[in-house]
């Protein structure tokens, strides 16, 4: 699977000294053993963020995120395994050749390279045209019409295209590209039937796009001649470089700021991301032409669980808005939608009002969920028809199950009564009569989260976490426990997903690795909150001397938490059966309940 001798991910782990290798990102101080400084991935006034020089970790103590130099440069850069071993083989003078894998965290193919090589020069011939050449100065003066300073202009290396027709493709042949695989890159066009190519782009404004890792993959042209039949915007087409459903324009530049300000603000087009710049508004990023994807959303979660979608102000920017909104809400992402006015888009907005009036009339007062989908059921219902009113009340209250406090819920549903004068206690009724409906539906895929609400006192919470943390440290340093626990036990040992999820991962690393190896473990995990809770599991003191005994005692406080929560289940379901007057199954609970204390009683 793993397509890097092991032999040189540990010599290149050894040869990259971990101070040395985060001190590129963040400025440490050495207290004692240890370096400290302000963490990179959030924010912080005292520094709670620690690397040690002799275990060759870093750990920060504010929000967790801890690893080891390898793991670091993943994070930090967003990069896969392979990529960051690459990046930190170079430090070291080891080059890393690699075979293309499927995947998207796989090493680009040679073809690829000279593909983002052509884009880079590509750019570099575009900007330069732009800046410095006489041909440049009509696509210059109108940017500096829609208020383009030159360090804009500069920073996201705008550019312009010449109106001939193999301006570019001369230029890519001299340099020794390919042209069929520039043709394939997107660059230039084949001319039918014929081995003659021509620019793709002629005569626009070029905006380039980047990877995450900052490499050129394609570009948007756009129209100065208003008159002109052709499309006011072209895209680079689809290629081996640039799949519009995984890219997400400017994340290479924002990732850094979403980081700190522990927010995203997604846009509907790479336009709009220079419009909110202008205003100073960093952390952003854009869809290139299509909808917010699965694939966007994982790129965005690893960084961060709050967004602010901010799209065009139109009907269709509206629908696009629910569509994200949906999808983040989904994966449990914190949502708001900032609303733009009079059908207007970013760009339109900073124009006409300005980048004060935009970032604190816009950006800082977003709607929340709720109440954008609130709004969203609201248009072209007219109240005066009772169907209208009817398919309002329900439409709203099917978001409120799952995506609502009951802070929330009170709020809103006196907003409901006002709006259609439906009674609060009537609209509570049918709230609960939907949410019993959709528990009933999903009931054993709801059980974990009724669970997970019931109340659990502090003092059991700490001792299931102290239990499973000190269980997986065992793990981590024992390859037989695992073992053991995995023959006696299954894959079921642990109470919450993520331990159980690295128990999983643990299972098949220890088929492939037959010691245990802590620092290869980490560089596996590709999830940053799996390897957050396996370096506090490292951290955890243990005694080695007495492991059977430590997990024997760990694996009976499991043991009777699962116990107290299959209690706590039963006996919200025995009052819910109480509150439908099913007696029949109330009893049934009750039961059930009275044996499993019986058992807790035992332990």
């Amino acid at each position: 699977m793993q397509r890097i001798p092991e032999e040189t991910i540990e010599h290149i782990r050894t040869s990259n000294d971990v101070v040395d290798v985060i001190s590129e990102y963040v400025q440490l101080t050495k207290r004692g053993r240890n370096w400290f400084g302000l963490c990179p991935f959030h924010s912080e006034q005292s520094p709670s963020f620690s690397v040690s020089q002799d275990k060759q970790i870093f750990h920060c103590f504010g929000c967790g995120a801890g690893g080891n130099a390898i793991t670091f440069v993943m994070d930090i850069d967003n990069l896969s395994f392979q990529e960051a071993v690459s990046k930190l083989g170079s430090r070291v003078g080891v080059d890393i050749d690699i075979e293309p894998q499927t995947g998207e965290t796989t090493m680009i193919s040679k073809e690829e390279t000279r593909m983002k090589e052509a884009h880079t020069f590509a750019m570099n011939y575009y900007h330069h045209l732009l800046l410095n050449t006489e041909e440049g100065e009509k696509g210059l003066h109108y940017l500096e019409e829609r208020g383009f300073s030159r360090e804009l202009i500069e920073q996201y290396r705008i550019g312009w295209s010449l109106p001939n027709w193999d301006a570019l493709t001369t230029l890519l042949e001299r340099k020794g590209f390919n042209l069929a695989e520039m043709a394939q890159s997107g660059l230039v066009i084949q001319k039918e039937n014929k081995n003659e190519y021509f620019d793709r782009f002629r005569e626009r404004i070029m905006f380039p796009v980047r990877d995450e890792a900052g490499n050129v993959i394609a570009f948007s042209g756009r129209v100065l001649n208003k008159d002109t039949q052709d499309a006011k915007y072209m895209n680079s087409p689809e290629s081996p470089i640039f799949q519009k459903s995984k890219v997400l324009y400017n994340l290479d530049v924002s990732r850094p700021i979403i980081r700190k300000k522990h927010k995203v603000i997604v846009m509907e087009g790479f336009m709009d991301v220079i419009a909110a710049a202008k205003a100073g508004i960093m952390n952003t990023v854009a869809t290139m032409g299509t909808a917010l994807t699965k694939e966007h959303i994982n790129k965005l979660k690893r960084l961060t669980d709050s967004v602010t979608i901010c799209y065009d102000g139109d009907s269709a920017g509206f629908d696009a808005a629910k569509r994200a909104a949906q999808l983040l809400v989904q994966v449990k992402m914190k949502t708001e939608i900032a609303l733009l006015p009079d059908q207007m888009d970013p760009d339109d907005f900073v124009q006409k009002n300005g980048a004060e009036a935009f970032e604190k009339q816009i950006i800082d007062r977003p709607h929340a969920y709720l109440a954008f989908m609130m709004m969203v059921a609201r248009r072209n219902k007219n109240f005066q028809f009772e169907n209208d009113t009817l398919q309002y009340v329900q439409e709203v209250l099917e978001h409120f199950v799952g995506n609502s406090s009951p802070v929330e819920r009170d709020l809103y549903i006196r907003q409901l009564a006002k709006e259609t004068n439906i009674s609060e206690e009537a609209i509570y009724q049918q709230f609960r009569k939907i949410e019993g409906k959709t528990i009933k539906q999903n009931s054993r895929q709801q059980a974990p989260s009724v669970a997970q609400n019931l109340p659990v006192s502090k003092k059991l919470v700490q001792a299931i976490d102290r239990a499973e943390k000190l269980l997986l440290a065992h793990m981590l340093y024992e390859v037989d426990i695992v073992d053991r626990l995995h023959q006696e036990h299954g894959l079921h040992v642990f109470i919450h997903d993520s331990y159980e999820a690295i128990f999983v991962r643990l299972i098949g690393f220890y088929d492939t690795y037959p010691q245990a190896d802590t620092h290869r473990f980490l560089e596996i995990l590709e999830d940053t909150d799996l390897r957050k809770l396996v370096m506090e599991a490292t951290l955890t003191e243990r005694d080695p001397e007495h492991a059977r005994e430590e997990v024997s005692d760990c694996l009976r406080q499991i043991n009777k938490h699962r116990i107290e929560l299959q209690i706590q289940i039963k006996m919200h379901e025995s009052k819910e059966a109480e509150r439908m007057q099913d007696m029949t199954s109330a009893l049934a609970l009750a039961k059930q309940i009275i044996e499993l204390k019986k058992s807790l009683s035992t332990m």
